[in-house]
């Protein structure tokens, strides 16, 4: 692809840098009260300059507007196969499911008589969630996946210590979310790593090797980030509990096991739900979110609270456990998440549920078959959701690295793919479909992908250069992150 000039409606102007001085959005009305003096109504603290502000019209104001739009990248305009973010089109019914009146203008120090229909729905929610786990306690506060995590093991500790049992450490797999090891710290625990077996799974005989009376969990990350369902999964947790140990389930790849397996029946006592992911909210750039936690009986008694339930007179209200931990976020979560997430639900039911897990497991082996002809395949068997390619052959052959790959893709339009995660994974390669796109997308970056490939073995330096055809050109990343500038001054102009 040859090198073109962008048009300067993309050069990224800030909005300072359009109009004129002389511009104006909107004309004040006449004053019709006395002339008030700043500086005395103040105290004497009025600022000694005029504040800079913008001067612009009101068709500049849009079109600026409408520029930062149309360069933002989303699902709604294209392919986003960002492994392990379930980056999936989200039903525009949900979007209005949660702006109705009823849910987008309640306070939350209302009277729960007040409230109903919004605790109803918790209520439902919380059903649901449980019935997908194979849990039957249900906390939807916490605002986030890792927030979720943080919740789960706050809630082990506590099982843990109501039992006068002192435990230091958590196990965690080398395949797991990053997050995991960071809510270990946070929780007080000694993180033990073990690693991962030829197949992909956590690795039985290094897991027995660390196991005894001073763990309190393993964070099991399932379907991994390598995209696979650890084939020892009973195994795993039965040997947790021989030592009195829990067992934690990352359900942030829900969108691959959901309506065909169950964490709570493979023997995991807590889990949390990425809300955003898997049931429907559009995500990205921290936030919005919601990481529902799913708890076995005997924790509880532990969850934060308030939670909502059905009263003995058939009202619905909130409740806090016996033994609860607190208030992990302030009143009762991200509500409108939680409403597009049970919008989703409702519409689908467990049949439809069960046929989303399926159509995005379908997607990711045809994709990752596809593939592998021209990129390493680290595991080469049957994957869930997602699936995991290297490109080091790309760069022992062509010099060509898995950045160039992912910097290529957006001259074709795509979102690029998670790239160097998992860490276990030489020039990794993250890539997750979803159920929501249809054969034809999956064929077209297929297409792209191979002739990328091609390009890497004809012509390696156009890959060393691009992106080409994007507002910006590529950045000197290693710089960016040294030298960190996000505050923009007249004097650049």
């Amino acid at each position: 692809m040859s090198e073109r000039p962008v048009r300067e409606a993309l050069t990224g102007r800030v909005i300072f840098e359009i109009g004129s001085p002389d511009a104006r959005c909107v004309e004040p009305p006449v004053l019709d009260v006395p002339m008030a003096d700043v500086s005395t109504a103040l105290g004497g603290q009025a600022r000694s300059s005029t504040p800079l502000l913008p001067q612009v019209a009101e068709v500049d104001l849009a079109r600026h507007y409408a520029h930062l739009a149309e360069a933002n990248f989303g699902v709604d305009n294209g392919f986003y196969p960002l492994g392990s973010c379930t980056m999936k089109y989200n039903p525009k019914i949900n979007e209005w499911a949660c702006r109705l009146p009823g849910f987008a203008g309640t306070h939350p120090y209302q009277p729960t008589e007040t409230v109903q229909g919004v605790i109803e729905l918790m209520v439902g929610l919380q059903d649901a969630l449980a019935e997908v786990a194979g849990l039957p306690a249900v906390t939807l506060q916490p605002a986030a996946g890792a927030h979720g995590e943080l919740t789960g093991l706050m809630c082990i500790r506590a099982y843990h210590t109501a039992n006068g049992d002192a435990r230091k450490r958590v196990i965690i797999p080398d395949s797991a979310h990053g997050t995991n090891p960071a809510t270990v710290a946070m929780c007080g625990y000694e993180v033990t790593t073990v690693p991962s077996d030829e197949s992909g799974g956590v690795d039985l005989d290094a897991l027995r090797s660390v196991l005894d009376t001073d763990v309190a969990a393993l964070m099991l990350t399932n379907p991994n980030t390598l995209g696979l369902f650890d084939e020892n999964i009973l195994a795993i947790t039965d040997a947790l509990h021989s030592v009195g140990a829990l067992a934690y389930y990352d359900g942030a790849n829900m969108n691959a096991v959901m309506g065909k397996a169950r964490p709570g029946d493979m023997g995991f006592d807590v889990m949390h739900y990425n809300l955003h992911k898997t049931f429907s909210t559009p995500h990205g750039g921290g936030g919005p979110g919601s990481g529902a936690v799913a708890v076995r009986d005997t924790l509880a008694a532990f969850l934060p609270g308030p939670i909502a339930v059905r009263a003995e007179d058939g009202s619905f209200e909130f409740h806090t456990p016996e033994q609860s931990i607190g208030r992990v976020r302030s009143f009762h979560g991200n509500v409108g998440v939680l409403v597009r997430a049970y919008a989703y639900i409702r519409a689908l039911g467990g049949a439809g549920l069960e046929e989303a897990s399926e159509q995005a497991v379908l997607s990711a082996n045809y994709m990752q078959e596809k593939l592998k002809v021209a990129y390493d395949l680290p595991q080469d068997r049957t994957c869930m959701h997602e699936f995991v390619l290297s490109g080091k052959r790309l760069r022992k052959e062509y010099g060509v690295r898995t950045l160039d790959v992912a910097k290529r893709l957006l001259d074709y339009g795509y979102h690029p793919p998670t790239i160097y995660f998992p860490l276990i994974v030489e020039e990794a390669m993250m890539i997750e479909p979803t159920e929501t796109e249809g054969k034809a997308t999956l064929d077209r970056f297929i297409e792209v992908m191979l002739r990328i490939a091609e390009e890497a073995k004809n012509d390696p330096d156009l890959l060393h250069g691009a992106p080409y055809d994007t507002p910006v050109r590529r950045l000197d990343e290693a710089g960016a992150v040294k030298n960190l500038d996000v505050v923009w001054s007249p004097e650049e102009v």
